[in-house]
């Protein structure tokens, strides 16, 4: 078991060093509901989370509750062309982008392709995929699991998204297989759960 849990504490060690004191950042109380990604997405959580001020990408952002490594929670609001993350290098490792014709069996997919560029890992896979509704639309949701580079623990993550007038909505969630992922997951679920689209302020 020492084997095993010895990278997670370096990552623990990591998280709880460079997380809590980020210029930015913000509490999101439980029983309000936040408007998230930049867009008329909005959520209503349960308990406090810390949402940062660093985004994954243009529309996307993420919340945590001990830090990104430890359980991260992302959103994302995504048009057609656009990419899940900021490029890494456009020329010479383009992230795949969306498209408002995909299916809703290639989201896990645009998911894998963009976690492989912009988190360098070879090592993922899908665990799990199925038909979920979500935003009152037909959606998809799936699980996975992989390493990060360089780093020895294995992560596990789920995912809810749908297409929704030829955008993406899409809301993840990774933390470390050992102990976080089982802890928090819960938690996502209830966010899914309360994913709502509001009618945008009409401009006077």
């Amino acid at each position: 078991m020492a084997i095993k849990i010895a990278p997670l504490l370096a990552v623990i060690c990591a998280a709880f060093s460079a997380q809590p004191l980020m210029a930015g950042n913000a509490l999101m109380p439980p029983g309000t509901s936040v408007a998230v990604a930049k867009s008329t997405l909005t959520v209503t959580p349960e308990r406090e989370w810390n949402r940062l001020s660093a985004r994954p990408g243009r529309n996307s952002e993420t919340w945590t509750l001990d830090g990104d490594d430890l359980n991260g929670l992302n959103f994302y609001s995504i048009e057609s062309g656009r990419t899940l993350f900021r490029e890494v290098s456009k020329k010479t490792k383009p992230l795949p982008r969306f498209s408002s014709t995909m299916l809703l069996t290639d989201i896990p997919a645009l998911l894998e392709n963009s976690y492989r560029i912009a988190l360098g890992t070879t090592l993922f896979s899908m665990t799990h995929a199925e038909p979920a509704p979500f935003l009152g639309e037909r959606g998809v949701r799936f699980s996975y699991s992989f390493r990060k580079q360089m780093e020895d623990v294995s992560r596990s993550g789920e995912a809810v998204g749908a297409i929704v007038k030829g955008r993406l909505y899409l809301v993840t969630f990774d933390a470390p297989a050992i102990l976080y992922f089982d802890r928090d997951v819960a938690g996502f679920r209830q966010i899914v759960s309360s994913a709502r689209l509001e009618a945008p302020v009409p401009a006077r």
